[in-house]
């Protein structure tokens, strides 16, 4: 039976599908290790709070998706003008606030976005709840050089992927007994499959050939950035024996695009929207195509899937030190220009051994399991 004394708010946005996959992930693992004696809810701060904030979202998902190549001006001006300590961006949202607490009685308040823990610290404050609702962060960029909004002094607890990502948060001037190097929050559900002959099962489960190279091109959540002309590049000039996955995201137009340039290329594609299903797809392929987004790039890693990582456009601040990592530890490759992207497909295929290293290296820095982790010292704070 549900204790009505415990309930768990998770503080979110859609802002790129990371912060929501995060969500997900702990909202499943915090009811599944609780018996589902908790109740657990997460809310869409920036679309829900004011038409202002809505709007950052929506401008942010625009950017990603059609001009990627601006990414960098968008975080230096947010870096710069900071509304995450806007007081009168605080006074416009706190009618808002107010109503999730009263509505929703949270015991404890758990952040995934760096856009919102510093509001509901004035809330808390201004409600007088500080000291009785802990406010804990899960941060979803896992390296450094992400946003200082991450940074808040009256968060309880901090969980972060790395040791490198806690070192930045020390130099914003957190507290080292406040911060838990636990991984990245990925959905329990993104585990690596126990043999050859499972990943051909799920091929044909999937309707995919069992025994073509698996190619997984993945536009992300929003379905966009430079991803589409790296799609291109391969419908004009591909390795032998290979199949396509593309996964278009939220974007209509790219699905009904790249739909139609599949029509005739001399090997297998399957163009999908977006999907929820992602943790199969990911084990159906042998390597995946994306940008670096810090929650994608942990659960390729925790499916042991290598990735082939869009550097067109040099990554976005905060994804910067994910491509590093995963590029130093030998599980991807940064992709500068088309060309190189059917060199490196090519190399992965017919050299022997290259594809082994890379998917063994995936498998050393993936940690599945991470979710439930975090879950569980969550529910030490709600006990």
């Amino acid at each position: 039976m549900r204790d009505p004394s415990k309930r768990i708010l998770i503080l979110s946005s859609s802002t790129g599908g990371g912060h929501q996959s995060a969500a997900w992930a702990l909202q499943d693992s915090l009811t599944r290790l609780s018996l589902g004696q908790v109740l657990v809810n997460i809310t869409q701060v920036l679309e829900e709070a004011t038409p202002i904030t809505r709007h950052l979202a929506t401008f942010y998902n625009y950017l990603l998706r059609y001009n990627q190549h601006y990414m960098r001006y968008y975080y230096w001006a947010i870096e710069k003008i900071r509304p995450y300590e806007s007081h009168m961006l605080f006074q416009l949202c706190r009618k808002y606030g107010s109503q999730v607490i009263d509505h929703l009685a949270p015991t404890t308040l758990v952040s995934v976005h760096p856009m919102t823990q510093h509001f509901f610290a004035y809330m808390l404050k201004k409600l007088r709840l500080i000291d009785r609702i802990p406010l804990i962060t899960v941060v979803t960029d896992p390296c450094r050089g992400f946003w200082k909004g991450w940074a808040c002094p009256e968060v309880s607890q901090y969980f972060v992927a790395s040791d490198e990502a806690k070192a930045q948060l020390e130099e914003f001037g957190i507290p080292n007994e406040r911060i838990a190097v636990s991984g990245m929050p990925v959905h329990s559900r993104f585990q690596p499959v126990s043999s050859l002959d499972e990943k051909y099962v799920l091929r044909q489960q999937l309707q995919l050939d069992p025994h073509r190279f698996t190619i997984l091109v993945n536009a992300g959540w929003a379905g966009g950035g430079n991803i589409p002309q790296l799609y291109e590049t391969l419908m004009q000039g591909s390795p032998e024996n290979i199949q396509l996955v593309f996964m278009a995201g939220h974007n209509t137009a790219l699905f009904e695009e790249a739909s139609k340039l599949a029509q005739n290329v001399p090997f297998p594609v399957n163009v999908l929207p977006f999907t929820t299903n992602m943790h199969e797809w990911m084990n159906a392929s042998d390597v995946m195509i994306s940008k670096m987004g810090g929650l994608t790039t942990f659960e390729a890693m925790a499916c042991q899937l290598p990735i082939l990582a869009d550097c067109l456009t040099p990554p976005m601040p905060q994804e910067q030190g994910t491509a590093r990592f995963v590029e130093s530890n030998g599980a991807g490759i940064l992709i500068q220009t088309p060309h190189q992207l059917v060199q490196e497909l090519d190399t992965l295929i017919h050299v022997p051994g290259r594809y082994e290293q890379m998917k063994q290296a995936a498998a050393r820095i993936g940690r599945p399991g991470a979710s439930d982790h975090i879950a569980r010292e969550i529910l030490q704070f709600s006990a």
